[in-house]
């Protein structure tokens, strides 16, 4: 009889996913304070996410969302959170699972994680900010590059 297989990589993903929970509980908490503020991409076409039609036509493969100053009604659940966020001055409710983060950033203290989601494709973002979003992005990949990013690679089953 064989023994199962022990998936280090996945409980350890589990594990950081469950790091993005923690600090999302606290920002719905207690808001962000000190500098803080979040990146955070996701799949766009994930199961159980939920956003507008115009961001899904918009961003079809992922998107990067800014939680800094402009966000409201941030809830925080076991396998998913949501959010309100403007774009384009449009106020949008989106709920994006845990399962469909590809990346999570804190510029403010250089944190980063990358995340390997089944299928994953593309590489597109968008903020929440009404101004500038081509500033913004460039902002967001420019943290993103100084972060130190934790990658789960080397903990991977290679087949």
């Amino acid at each position: 009889m064989e023994g199962q297989v022990l998936r280090y990589d996945r409980m350890v993903e589990d594990a950081l996913r469950d790091v993005v929970r923690k600090a999302l509980t606290i920002a719905a908490e207690d808001g962000l304070t000190g500098g803080h503020h979040f990146y955070l991409t996701f799949e766009t076409g994930a199961p159980g996410v939920d956003i507008p039609q115009f961001l899904v036509e918009k961003y079809p493969d992922q998107m990067t969302i800014v939680l800094q100053y402009q966000y409201e009604n941030l809830l925080v659940d076991e396998e998913l959170f949501s959010v309100d966020l403007q774009f384009s001055g449009q106020r949008c409710h989106l709920t994006v699972p845990y399962a469909a983060l590809t990346a999570f950033v804190d510029p403010s203290v250089k944190f980063g994680l990358q995340f390997k989601v089944e299928g994953a494709a593309g590489s597109e973002s968008a903020t929440d900010d009404t101004g500038d979003k081509t500033d913004a992005v460039a902002a967001a990949d420019e943290q993103e590059k100084t972060a130190e990013v934790v990658t789960l690679d080397s903990f991977r089953k290679k087949q």
